[in-house]
């Protein structure tokens, strides 16, 4: 496909807001080792899980490798079903499997960008490119052909930006404004030769916004150098949701209260100011030595659920569920263990990327 002549926001695109409707969840099924290493075989239950919930109301997209991967993902799935006695027919009616080879299970930052023009009805996919993370975790090859691939499959007009540019990194109302952090867009192992300024009009051009809102760091642990999924979300066009740190002595708890200092002093592209709502962090999850990047920002917006990791603290994953069902009144909030899923450093959301419904 030929990138087409003028920008998506030129021609009345933009990327919806992820609590707005959606067509379908697209996944890359699990298979790396390396990235749970010693515990990819104790994730599937969870994963599962996850396709289930969202399986049971609306479409869930899968990229696998091969026919192998398809009858392991098909046969683990149907396991899970059988063992939280879902109705399995349903799960044929919503589940599709699509032959796109991946190197890793991060969907939301190799994923294709959905943007919709609510017009013309119209759809179009931003392909832009994908570094993992900095050139951390090679090779990437496979990941950064995905959003293409799934265009061909969808016979959907794709854009090349050419700068690197990750879904986890970036968070939208829907209305205009988009939401980021300078500790990863302006990290010179993405795209050194762009400043600020110029970085913006990429965001503006290619996401169809005209409002951007920058946040300072991320949380310890996270290798993405400071996903704004893991802090800081939109739970409706004029409130986010943020995570903040009770213990003085945390490592997480400056850096969480500087970003909420920051979100208290920002207007909305209305000039409204932003309904903040605070979200405690878990306890600290630590594996091998390592403080992992657990949060429970990192939720999914589905039709019908919010999905969210918890983390085996009793206190503190009751009162997230709490809060996140009263933002989500007409959505079930629904938490599902991420204990061995964090080990990837990623959680529901960092594996999941919607495709809005135009």
């Amino acid at each position: 496909m030929q990138q087409l002549d003028k920008t998506p926001r030129e021609l009345g695109f933009h990327f919806p807001a992820e609590f707005e409707k959606q067509d379908a969840l697209w996944l890359s099924w699990p298979h790396k080792e390396a990235s749970w290493p010693g515990k990819i075989h104790l994730i599937y239950n969870s994963y599962c899980e996850f396709i289930l919930r969202v399986a049971s109301h609306q479409r869930v997209c899968i990229n696998v490798a091969d026919q192998a991967m398809k009858d392991f993902a098909v046969n683990t799935i149907l396991q899970s079903a059988f063992g939280k006695k879902v109705p399995v027919e349903s799960l044929f009616v919503n589940i599709y499997f699509y032959f796109h080879a991946t190197n890793d299970a991060w969907c939301r930052d190799h994923g294709p960008a959905f943007l919709v023009n609510r017009e013309t009805k119209q759809k179009v996919i931003v392909d832009w490119g994908y570094n993992a993370w900095g050139g951390k975790y090679p090779p990437y090859d496979l990941d950064d052909n995905i959003p293409t691939l799934i265009a061909k499959e969808l016979n959907i007009p794709v854009y090349y930006p050419d700068i690197v540019m990750e879904g986890g990194s970036v968070e939208f109302n829907g209305k205009g404004t988009l939401l980021t952090t300078t500790a990863c867009l302006l990290n010179k192992n993405r795209n050194p030769h762009l400043n600020q300024s110029q970085i913006e009009n990429y965001l503006s051009d290619y996401y169809g916004v005209n409002h951007i809102l920058w946040l300072g760091d991320g949380i310890v642990g996270d290798d993405t150098d400071g996903h704004i999924d893991d802090i800081t979300r939109f739970v409706s066009d004029d409130t986010v949701v943020t995570v903040v740190e009770e213990n003085q002595n945390d490592e997480n708890y400056e850096l969480l209260q500087e970003n909420l200092k920051t979100l208290k002093g920002m207007r909305l592209e209305n000039g409204k100011q932003l309904n903040i709502v605070e979200l405690p962090m878990p306890k600290a999850v630590v594996y091998d030595d390592q403080r992992l990047p657990a949060s429970y920002a990192n939720f999914y917006i589905s039709n019908e659920n919010v999905i969210v990791p918890i983390f085996n603290d009793d206190k503190n994953d009751t009162k997230a569920l709490d809060i996140l069902q009263d933002c989500f009144k007409s959505r079930k909030v629904i938490g599902i263990d991420s204990v061995d899923l964090i080990w990837g450093l990623g959680s529901f959301h960092c594996l999941s990327q919607q495709e809005p419904s135009a």
